[in-house]
């Protein structure tokens, strides 16, 4: 009997919510969800976790939504300490190609070099995650725990 790995990858810092299930490194599910994450984040991980043999969780900690980064390592924390599955995370510029994230109003969080700083933008800009092909290709933060980035008022 072959033993699988699987992986489960969380989008949470823009809408849509995105969710990647991977087998031994690649993507074999892709959930999407427009709602807010505080309705779907847990039916949908819990769903995963029964259907599943899930060994590892990665969200994207930052920078983005503070409420759904929150919600989301609250959760995944949880799940991690009652059923011993790891939670890793990652920068949310993992999966958008670098571009910048939505902050407030027409501020952006933009990465120039290692440093996160808000940008202003008179147009907004339209920045799309995207689940990679491969889990491998997303470098994983030494940290877990959700990275703020608070913009200047």
């Amino acid at each position: 009997m072959i033993n699988h790995k699987y992986e489960l990858l969380i989008a949470c810092i823009a809408s849509p919510l995105l969710l990647g299930v991977y087998k031994d490194g690649v993507l074999i599910e892709t959930i999407s969800s427009e709602k807010q994450t505080s309705q779907v984040l847990l039916p949908i991980v819990n769903r995963c976790l029964e259907t599943y043999n899930i060994s590892h969780i990665i969200y994207t900690r930052g920078p983005g939504s503070y409420m759904a980064i929150k919600l989301t390592y609250i959760i995944l924390k949880t799940i991690e300490i009652v059923r011993g599955i790891k939670c890793s995370g990652c920068s949310g510029f993992e999966l958008n190609r670098q571009e910048p994230i939505k902050a407030v109003g027409n501020l952006y969080f933009i990465k120039e070099k290692e440093t996160i700083i808000t940008k202003k933008f008179e147009q907004p800009i339209l920045s799309q995650f995207v689940l990679p092909q491969y889990i491998q290709d997303i470098v994983l933060d030494e940290e877990s725990v959700p990275e703020y980035v608070l913009p200047a008022v």
